[in-house]
């Protein structure tokens, strides 16, 4: 119920999010317009500037909602625009320091099991064997037999690859959690940055509460989305309430995020 004790916040954090999303695709529309008029150029790189501008405020605030549940503070926080720009500023650097770093392991992984040259081996072949259906109108068994050996490696390496996508991944989301409520927390991009020491934030909070907090954060944003598609089904008129709806999901969820990190703060 948080987000909905101030309607006012949650009312300029809605808006913010629609103008936001409405620049973000005019501009990648202009953008790709730009290839037929050079002009577009600019003018989409600017509306993707303002959209991405607005989503650093909206991050600031987010952190506010965090901080204020580290706070254990009943009163739905302000906007602080400047701070809050900062604020999401800082919010960004951090994800994409966060998500940079298993992106770059899963793509050692993919170097180290030769998925790219795989792929490459697999597309001359499946290549090799569309030429041979044009010129010969039958197909090659000794070609196909020639990409087997690949296509089995291919799937290994596949494999390999996306189970360490998966365990890094859902890993460094948890450590990205922990460092937003660490930038709530401190104000300090350099205590946010510092992985070790989000890592034993979850230790401290305890693996298991951090898992349930999850869990049920994750199971309430569910049903709420299941029982609104369910809803639009029925009365696709309704489904402009979906603006409404995500805007209030995010808030929900970083409110519990810190909730979750009072236990230590």
């Amino acid at each position: 119920t948080f987000p909905t004790k101030d309607v006012k916040m949650l009312a300029i954090y809605i808006v913010l999010s629609i103008v936001a999303s409405i620049f973000a695709g005019v501009g990648i529309g202009v953008y790709v317009l730009g290839i037929v008029i050079p002009e577009c150029f600019m003018w989409g790189g600017i509306a993707v500037i303002i959209s991405m501008v607005i989503g650093w405020l909206m991050s600031g605030y987010s952190i506010s909602v965090i901080k204020s549940g580290i706070n254990l503070d009943d009163k739905v926080p302000g906007f602080d625009w400047w701070e809050d720009f900062i604020t999401g500023f800082y919010s960004f650097v951090v994800s994409f320091v966060y998500y940079l770093i298993p992106a770059l392991i899963v793509l050692l992984t993919g170097l180290v099991t030769d998925i790219y040259g795989k792929i490459w081996i697999v597309f001359e072949g499946l290549l090799a064997q569309i030429l041979s259906v044009i010129t010969t109108g039958n197909f090659s068994v000794l070609v196909f037999g020639a990409m087997a050996d690949a296509i089995v490696g291919l799937v290994i390496s596949l494999t390999i690859t996306l189970t360490v996508a998966v365990i890094v991944f859902v890993v460094f989301s948890f450590l990205e959690v922990m460092a937003q409520a660490r930038l709530a927390n401190t104000g300090d991009l350099f205590e946010a940055l510092s992985i070790f020491e989000s890592a034993k934030d979850i230790k401290r909070i305890g693996i298991g509460k951090v898992l349930i907090v999850v869990i049920l954060v994750m199971v309430v944003i569910f049903v709420v989305n299941f029982v609104l598609s369910a809803v639009f089904n029925i009365l696709p008129i309704l489904s402009f309430l979906s603006i409404i709806i995500t805007p209030y999901l995010v808030l929900f969820t970083q409110r519990a995020v810190g909730l979750l990190y009072s236990d230590i703060a």
